[in-house]
């Protein structure tokens, strides 16, 4: 595949995983009454038939199988699995809470924590943009920290925990539908263990009177692994700095989401940080479609 060009195929996957991504809120807002865990547990079990019926249809069952004897595998396939089952539940607690506007925030900042890990962790220099970027970033949740007292941990931790999925991800020798299916299948028993608890002592909210709530429940699977699995086969498909344009789109959704349908309070404060954040990354996004620029040049 060419690098250098983007593919039609991939803008319409990618382009359609962030859409779905940004209309979630909505969803999730939809199951604010029942336990974020039993949402989770539900978005796990549910994934497994979607994404096995895809590697079935792709043919991909083997690299699956394989994966599943190979305890290197496992154990890199758990600590991914773990970390996306963090990430999952913290964005759920945070959009059935009324915090959206928390959500809408880390994942504004992730791609410049992204940057921040790649040259705290692997050495690579940052350019005056992304130093930047960075530092109205940082100044961004200073504000914030302010206003509250504390550190907005939840916007922190969405951020911190889809930054250490993506590096570990990167670190996993298997196709991205497998991996998919191998961190759902590995969650898969502890969220149906949590299911069928829920049922057995009369606490769960699935087939339990409101059949609305049982198919909302079933279809978190849906909901779930289809944007995955589009990002993962857009982003092959694309450049880098179109998937770092793209990755914008979810995060703005979510925002007029919890501010225009979900009236979540904007404060002063949040006025400040989130046009700070907007400007960082303009000056991230600037920066990186310059270098890239230069490296086009350079190549003749």
């Amino acid at each position: 595949m060419n690098t250098d060009t983007d593919s039609p195929r991939g803008l319409a996957f990618a382009l359609g995983a962030y859409l779905l991504w940004g209309v979630l809120p909505i969803y999730m807002k939809a199951l604010a009454h029942v336990p974020a865990a039993e949402v989770l547990a539900h978005r796990v079990v549910w994934s497994v038939p979607v994404a096995g019926a895809l590697l079935v249809w792709l043919g991909r069952t083997a690299d699956l199988m394989a994966a599943l004897r190979s305890p290197r595998m496992l154990a890199m396939g758990g600590l991914t699995a773990a970390i996306i089952s963090v990430n999952w539940g913290i964005y759920i607690w945070a959009i059935q809470n009324g915090h959206a506007l928390d959500a809408a925030l880390g994942y504004y900042i992730n791609p410049l924590v992204t940057v921040f890990l790649g040259a705290a962790t692997l050495g690579e220099r940052l350019n005056r943009w992304q130093t930047a970027a960075l530092v109205l970033a940082a100044c961004a949740v200073a504000v914030l920290t302010w206003e509250a007292g504390r550190l907005p941990l939840l916007a922190l931790g969405l951020t911190a925990s889809w930054a250490a999925y993506a590096w570990f991800k990167k670190q996993l020798p298997i196709g991205p539908n497998q991996g998919f299916m191998l961190e759902v299948v590995l969650l898969s028993p502890f969220a149906l263990g949590w299911i069928v608890w829920l049922a057995a002592s009369g606490q769960g909210s699935f087939m339990a009177g409101d059949m609305k709530d049982s198919l909302l429940l079933a279809s978190a699977g849906f909901v779930t692994a289809v944007p995955l699995i589009l990002y993962a086969n857009g982003a092959k498909l694309l450049r880098l700095s179109t998937i770092g344009i793209l990755q914008y789109v979810s995060p703005t959704m979510i925002f007029l989401v919890a501010v225009f349908l979900f009236h979540e309070p904007f404060s002063s404060a949040k006025a400040v940080a989130f046009p700070m954040i907007w400007a960082a990354l303009a000056v991230y996004t600037f920066g990186m479609m310059r270098a890239r620029r230069g490296r086009v040049q350079a190549r003749g």
